[in-house]
């Protein structure tokens, strides 16, 4: 199977999402900046969702240049991922809302929780269908930042009862850990 239709469908479903999440966003009632207080901590939860979509979506198309053939299980793995990914717009709008409540935090926690999961199995499932010689396979190596991320989301959940800003911090480390680029992929793809 060819990976060019799997790209663009996975493409297409995050323009949606980073769509939805900006729909999202409201007009304020007045015409100055006392009005726009109010949806400082909406708006700040929009940009780390974005930037969270825009890593996925980053992360995916540099995968994605190492993969061969598509098979069915990487299909479903990709649906997968992109179920979680999904839903980061309703979390995203609940935790704006809802920034000192816990369980809008430890929802949003449990989404990105989910889809570090997702994409992690995609990962594997790819590693698999090319063997441990394949480029990507090469690429992960230790994956320090794919083993740290899991333990930083359970943490961020762990604390949204006694601190739900204290996790917002978690999930925005994680986010400026992934944030910076990685050149793994690229650097393997270039010497082949």
């Amino acid at each position: 199977m060819n990976k060019t239709r799997l790209e663009a469908f996975s493409d297409g479903v995050l323009a949606i999402i980073i769509t939805i999440m900006v729909l999202e966003l409201k007009v304020p009632e007045g015409a100055d900046f006392n009005s726009l207080k109010p949806l400082i901590p909406i708006f700040l939860s929009y940009i780390l969702s974005f930037i969270y979509i825009g890593i996925y979506w980053n992360n995916h198309h540099h995968m994605m240049h190492t993969v061969k053939q598509i098979s069915g299980a990487i299909l479903w793995a990709n649906l997968h991922l992109l179920f979680w990914l999904s839903l980061i717009p309703f979390v995203t709008a609940w935790m704006g809302e809802n920034y000192t409540a816990p369980f809008p935090m430890l929802l949003y926690g449990v989404n990105l929780l989910m889809a570090g999961i997702a994409y992690f199995i995609l990962q594997n499932i790819i590693i698999k269908k090319h063997g441990p010689n394949s480029i990507l396979a090469k690429a992960i190596g230790k994956d320090y930042k794919g083993k740290l991320s899991p333990i930083l989301y359970l943490t961020g959940i762990g604390c949204a009862y006694f601190s739900p800003l204290f996790s917002g911090v978690i999930y925005l480390l994680v986010a400026l850990i992934w944030l910076i680029p990685d050149k793994r992929i690229e650097k393997i793809i270039d010497n082949e």
